[in-house]
């Protein structure tokens, strides 16, 4: 009898830890970011999974979480990942999956900076150097070549996360993505991107 008391209680407490760390409905207004029907006020922390080796990133993440972090963001690596046009890299250090699902298993949430740049000392901007060379591309400006492959790489990215089910109303950790550069002023004129 003990042992399927137990047992009740512990699936009690699995079911309400996973039920309150990965959220179902996750919205927005004016004030605060609400998930699941509640406001909340989230600490994050940024951790670039290829500035370390996948056998850190489970220490990284649980000192994050034992000081108070909830959510997790980091860039996604566009010159890591797509070595040549439509060649995509998800190994070793740039296991995005990997990183992402470390981060659930955790017990936090998840912000995905799609990009396509990287403001944090990354080598061009986290553009593949390859982009450079195609005709017509002119970096951080409103230019139909860099649109193409800047579309194809997020949309890769959305669908791969989509596939593995990590966004929040799957049932994974990722309650925010941002694949639009909010850092430059100039793709913007009063509000509406050029």
């Amino acid at each position: 009898m003990k042992i399927f008391f137990l047992l009740f209680l512990l699936f009690c407490f699995f079911t309400s830890f996973f039920n309150s760390s990965f959220a179902a409905d996750v919205t927005y207004d004016r004030r605060s970011l609400i998930i699941d029907g509640q406001r909340r006020l989230l600490i994050s922390a940024a951790i670039h999974y290829p500035r370390s080796v996948p056998g850190m990133w489970p220490g990284l993440v649980q000192t994050a979480k034992e000081g108070g972090i909830d959510v997790i963001e980091s860039y996604v690596f566009w010159n890591g990942h797509e070595l040549s046009p439509g060649k995509y890299n998800f190994e070793g250090r740039y296991d995005l999956v990997k990183f992402v699902k470390i981060v659930q298993q955790a017990g936090m949430y998840m912000i995905l900076r799609i990009g396509p740049f990287v403001a944090a000392e990354w080598n061009f901007g986290g553009v593949p150097v390859w982009l450079h060379y195609v005709n017509g591309t002119v970096f951080r400006t409103d230019n139909e070549p860099f649109k193409h492959y800047m579309q194809n790489f997020t949309t890769f990215i959305v669908n791969l996360m989509k596939q593995e089910k990590l966004f929040a109303p799957q049932g994974g950790p990722i309650i925010l993505a941002q694949a639009i550069p909010l850092e430059y002023k100039n793709l913007y004129t009063e509000g509406t991107l050029l």
